[in-house]
């Protein structure tokens, strides 16, 4: 397991935590703590939080995400999974040190019952920081100016609710591949190429700008918040040094499958909840993710199409991939 202790907290620093907490003087004493002491207490509280937030809203939260590497443990945590972890501890940290006025026998029990509030408080507070709405919702203006199109309304929704989010798309300032599956699944149309998306971002960010006061607000600003993305070089000019490789070829094509994969497992829990038969759904979703992508490679040594189309047609394999299917999504 990760070792998310402060280095210098030991079993004393948690008694003494303890000891506070059930004379009801825990809020007391880090408020008028000086800077060495409240980073010790602060260290404290931290110890004893962090596996309550792990156990009851990270691995849950993961496992909704279709993330079951990043539910295992600590270590196994991606990166921007394990900052929303951290995220999360820092936000019910600050909450029991600012809230814990009364007596506290059980300091576990009073925290569990702590930690929704506490992280649902510091998310909305970090998106207000920066000017992104707490909760996206389409206004009614909005949704008149792009002519109550379903794809188009949710779409704005997506782009407010990215707005707020820190973290970034790579080398662009939109996750459009996400967002070409869930316009997929709302309009029923087949997976869109970049250009269609970049023109109903486009549209969606015009609509916006009817209300620049409103525009400048909840999207641009917070927008600012992000880090740039980085320009790539022109393909003619010359490099001075040798591009570093971080990730094999194959290593990259394995990261756009699962991401794929997460998405198709949306997609087709989406259906499902709406009555569709198992494999008709996952047929359906396989072929709109997978087929027709000649940047994908699926099968070592076949051509790819013919061999989606073999697996999806042969009823044992088929049978094999929905009930995989079903597994993970525990249906």
């Amino acid at each position: 397991m990760l070792d998310t202790t402060h280095p210098a907290i030991g079993p004393a620093d948690v008694a003494g935590l303890r000891r506070l907490a059930r004379d009801g003087l825990l809020a007391d004493a880090a408020s008028a703590a000086r800077p060495g002491d409240l980073a010790r207490l602060r260290g404290a509280v931290y110890t004893v939080a962090w596996p309550l937030v792990f156990t009851r809203i990270t691995k849950p939260l993961e496992r909704q995400r279709r993330h079951p590497d990043c539910a295992r443990g600590l270590r196994w945590l991606r990166p921007e999974c394990l900052d929303r972890f951290h995220d999360d501890v820092e936000a019910v940290v600050e909450h029991a040190l600012r809230r814990a006025v009364d007596p506290i026998e059980n300091l576990e029990g009073w925290l569990a019952t702590r930690l929704n509030p506490a992280t649902v408080d510091a998310h909305r507070r970090r998106r207000g920081e920066i000017g992104a709405l707490q909760r996206p919702r389409l206004p009614a203006w909005l949704g008149d100016a792009l002519g109550g199109d379903p794809w188009l309304c949710d779409l704005a929704v997506q782009i407010m609710t990215w707005a707020g989010v820190p973290a970034t798309a790579g080398a662009e300032l939109w996750p459009l591949d996400g967002w070409a599956a869930r316009r997929a699944e709302v309009t029923g149309e087949p997976v869109a190429d970049r250009d269609t998306l970049d023109r109903e971002v486009r549209k969606v960010l015009a609509a916006m700008r009817t209300r620049p006061k409103w525009h400048a607000a909840h999207v641009e600003r917070p927008l600012g918040h992000k880090q740039a993305p980085v320009a790539p070089a022109p393909a003619d000019s010359p490099a001075d040094l040798p591009a570093l490789e971080l990730a094999r070829p194959h290593e990259i094509e394995d990261a756009r499958l699962a991401g794929l994969a997460e998405q198709a497992l949306k997609a087709i829990e989406a259906r499902l909840d709406r009555g569709h038969e198992p494999a008709l759904a996952v047929t359906a979703i396989v072929r709109l993710l997978f087929g027709d992508r000649p940047d994908l490679v699926l099968h070592q040594g076949s051509a790819r199409d013919d061999w989606l189309s073999a697996a999806l047609a042969d009823p044992a394999r088929l049978e094999r991939i929905v009930a995989t299917v079903l597994a993970v999504l525990d249906r």
